[in-house]
């Protein structure tokens, strides 16, 4: 039997032991009493780095948010705000109505992928999201506990393990505040017409006693749900899964979709049923869908979120400390009502009431000159109702831990528990056995669906859920010291342990794991692992102006082996105001729980094939729903990366500094997803395909089904520059500060194939310009954001560039308030529409937002 997790700590613990044993020798550490408090004033722990030293340019390229750089930037949620940073290169996904993982916000550094992406919350790893079980959500963090946020632009697995391949996002939460304050806020959007409204706000508490503090607060937002017909660029869809039958020959179908005789079936006005020619067809004719009338674009979404903190110094050597987060966020989703066919079970017979080729059925329309024969329906169950999804995900994080000096070691203990939950339901989908009965039997009557009484609507229509988790509990320790003296001061070493157990689960119901659920994808999928870690830091000032900084990491992992990450940086300071830095390391990223243990799973998945389209009588641009298999690899293997960067740090006038660097990826037997639309475009590209992912065709060349999901696969390499500028001067009357922060892509490729930067989707360059201006009680914010253009490839069009234009005007009151009046996106510029990586959306949903003009004011008043 498994061991519970106190009892294995226990045993971990002597890990930890070891660890500080060789480091407590009375003999290495007998000293004078009088030294034994020495002073560190001024040094820190940056992120990339467990030493603490002074807060001076280091080897590594960190960019550092301050709380007011977010406040001035106008976004409601740090979601938003984190994915909109320069370094989040291509975008990433974002809560959105009708996916599996609708509540879910993402950032992927260098556009590597969310998974590449390691996000902390005070130099711990944010638990991964129990919908994915492969990122991190964004949606759960608290805006008003935040401080400030440290992005590291490099590769880190030699401090912190997997996934920090990309880069790391550390999120700072506030500490030792003084008072109280109230924060509250509200939006609204210019586009679409309406939904999109937001609302914000936060109380922080904070108090000190001579030996004790503690800070506490709350933090909410919230954004309105966004329906796509109220976009003004929306094109109104035509799916196929209208109220249509195709023949079938020698087993396979024909796609000549077909409306029934007389508009039966099709011309119910304020529906979205409606006729349309089809070159196809039987009879020139279809019954089309307009999903984009009821089908949200964005779900909405509310947080809700507790914090606090507490440290207690214990003695002069030693402080207890406790920090815990309760997170609430929920998002609704509404989606177009279910679509289904018989082509996915069994052919409706010739003698169905409900069969067109069958004379004594009412459908029965002898112009076709049809004899009795199977075919299938397609059909949207718009009587039904519209798909309607609750997701709520809940996170309780609780820590403690103690910090105290050993002699001149300072050591560190700690405990961490996480309940990570989500639990989704879902209204009005389709029970597929049932339905195939009742078409096939005549009792739901194709003719017209409204007419079905409550007995039969209800005898299809079933109520989803899922319910999900990742869970985390965590025993840690580390001890930091001195070696020896050099001339640029004292070699320090940090050495540390960690165990972690991750639990996940992410069930479905009974009948939609069956696959009897019409309009639903996904499978469930169960397992856990251990992660037992040793690691090592070593801090080497050789000289006053020059030191290095070793540091490696061995990860032990229960189910598919170890690894070990090393990594060297130096830091070579020539002149006073002049830092040249660089490093060179080693990373990976574990196989996630999910694409390990999930069960094979269908989608109706929304891709773009010309060929298909053509064969509906479509242009080849249309976006249509195919058969999709998803499946799970439990034989996937750890991916690697090398990767290198350099850089300068120069300041070369009191009121302006730069920094410069460059930095260079490869990732080898890369973990990917491989969906179905990628597996399309590779095939019309002629790219390399996964072994056992493929899709199908028939005859005519239409797309029967395809086999996706994840994969170890070839090489990525992808290299860039970052540039971030910094002013800071007088002006009149007024202090003027300015930061442009860039990110160029050089390169970026798959198995050494095409140039992806600038293909669609692939900025080259992300830019990002902040100005504020102070003067007596006023403050003014001026912030631009670019986004580079982007060139056209066989399945998509080039995209041009994308600059909006930020205000923002603050007035500080003599009682501590401030009042705030900001516009995003001033000049409501559109994301461009129908250009670009624009998937199934009207356009790049991952890289552009659709709200328009977004004109916000706060309050904030201190105590």
């Amino acid at each position: 039997m498994k061991q519970n997790f106190l009892t294995e700590a226990i045993r971990r613990s002597l890990i930890l032991g070891v660890v500080t044993t060789g480091v407590y020798s009375p003999a290495l550490w007998a000293q004078d009493e009088s030294d034994e408090n020495v002073e560190e004033q001024g040094k820190i722990t940056v992120t990339g780095s467990r030493i603490k030293r002074s807060d001076v340019e280091g080897a590594l390229p960190i960019t550092v948010i301050t709380r007011e750089q977010i406040e001035l930037s106008g976004e409601s949620n740090a979601a938003d705000y984190i994915r909109n940073l320069t370094f989040n290169s291509s975008g990433s996904f974002r809560p959105q109505s009708g996916s599996s993982a609708q509540g879910e916000a993402t950032v992927s550094l260098r556009g590597l992928g969310s998974a590449r992406t390691l996000v902390l919350i005070d130099n711990r790893r944010l638990p991964k999201s129990p919908s994915t079980g492969s990122s991190q959500n964004l949606s759960t963090l608290p805006m008003g506990a935040i401080e400030r946020i440290e992005v590291l632009s490099d590769g880190a697995s030699a401090v912190y393990g997997s996934d920090a391949i990309g880069g790391v996002i550390n999120i700072i939460t506030r500490s030792d505040y003084q008072g109280a304050e109230l924060m509250l806020g509200t939006a609204d959007v210019s586009i679409p017409a309406n939904g999109g409204e937001r609302e914000e706000g936060s109380i922080v508490f904070g108090a000190s006693a001579d030996r004790s503090s503690l800070l506490a607060g709350v933090s909410w937002n919230d954004r309105e749900i966004v329906f796509a017909r109220d976009f003004p660029w929306n094109v109104p869809g035509a799916s196929v899964y209208g109220n249509s039958f195709t023949t079938i020959t020698d087993g396979f179908d024909n796609f000549n979709w077909t409306s029934f005789a007389n508009g039966a079936g099709c011309d119910f006005p304020g529906t979205g049923f409606f006729t349309t020619p089809n070159a196809n067809s039987l009879n020139g004719t279809r019954c089309a869908y307009d999903f984009t009338l009821v089908s949200a674009n964005e779900a909405s979404t509310e947080n809700k979120s507790f914090y606090a903190k507490a440290t207690h110094e214990i003695n002069t050597n030693w402080v207890l400390w406790a920090n815990t987060t309760f997170s609430q966020a929920e998002s609704f989703g509404r989606y177009a009502p279910v679509p289904d066919s018989s082509f996915f079970s069994t052919p409706l017979s010739a003698n169905s009431p409900n069969n067109p080729t069958n004379p004594n059925s009412p459908l029965y329309d002898p112009s076709l000159g049809l004899d009795p024969q199977a075919v299938n329906w397609w059909h949207r169950f718009d009587a039904l109702g519209n798909r309607d999804g609750t997701v709520t995900s809940q996170q309780l994080d609780f820590l403690i831990g103690t910090t105290g000096q050993i002699g001149r070691a300072e050591v560190e203990f700690g405990l961490r528990h996480t309940d990570n939950r989500d639990d989704t339901v879902g209204k009005n989908y389709l029970l597929r056995s049932a339905a195939v009965n009742l078409i096939e039997s005549g009792a739901y009557n194709l003719a017209n669906p409204y007419n079905a009484p409550d007995s039969v609507l209800n005898a299809m229509r079933i109520t989803i859920f899922r319910e999900s988790k990742y869970d985390q509990d965590e025993l840690f320790g580390s001890v930091a010291f001195d070696l020896f003296d050099l001339d640029g001061g004292p070699a320090s070493m940090y050495l540390g342990a960690e165990y972690r157990e991750e639990k996940y689960s992410d069930q479905y119901d009974p009948q939609s794991e069956a696959g009897q659920v019409g309009g639903s994808s996904g499978n469930s999928a169960a397992g856990n692992r251990d992660v037992t870690s040793l690691f090592f830091e070593a801090l080497f000032p050789v000289l006053d102006n020059l030191e290095f900084n070793l540091a490696g990491r061995y990860d032990d992992y229960s189910d598919f082996g170890d690894n070990f990450s090393p990594k060297l940086s130096v830091r070579w300071q020539p002149l006073d105001n002049l830092t040249v830095r660089g490093s060179y390391g080693q990373g990976f990223r574990a196989p996630t729980l999910p694409v390990l243990t999930a069960k094979p799973s269908f989608s109706a998945t929304s891709v773009r094939d010309p060929q298909s389209c053509v064969n509906q009588g479509q242009v080849p641009t249309c976006t249509l729903q195919i058969n999709d298999i998803i499946q799970a690899n439990p034989n996937l293997q750890p991916e690697d990366s090398d990767q290198f960067s350099l850089g300068v740090a120069y300041e070369p006038v009191d009121w302006f500094n730069f920094t410069l660097d460059y930095w260079n990826i490869e990732i080898s037997n890369r973990i990917r997803s491989f969906t179905a639309q990628f597996i399309i475009n590779a095939e019309i590209n002629g790219d390399p395909i996964p072994a056992g992912l493929s899709c199908q065709r028939s005859p005519n060349g239409s797309i029967t089904q395809c086999f996706s999901g994840f994969g170890n696969q070839g090489l990525v390499e992808t290299s860039g520059l970052d540039v971030n500028a910094r002013f800071n001067y007088a002006f009149w009357g007024g202090n003027m500060t300015t930061n442009i922060q860039l990110s160029h892509l050089l390169d970026q490729s798959v198995d050494g194939g095409r140039e992806l930067v600038k293909s669609p989707g692939v900025p080259e360059n992300r830019v990002v310009v902040s100005n504020q201006y102070a003067i007596g009680d006023w403050s003014f914010a001026y912030n631009i954001n670019y986004i580079g253009d982007q060139d056209a490839d066989a399945n998509n069009t080039s995209a041009p560039s994308w600059t909006t234009h930020d205000l923002q005007l603050n007035y500080h009151a003599n009682w501590d308030g401030r009042f705030t009046l900001g516009v995003r996106n001033a000049g409501e510029k559109f994301p461009p529409i129908g250009r670009g990586n624009i998937g199934s959306r009207n356009y790049d949903f991952n890289l552009y937002d659709g709200f328009g003009r977004v004109t916000y004011f706060r309050y904030t008043q201190t105590f």
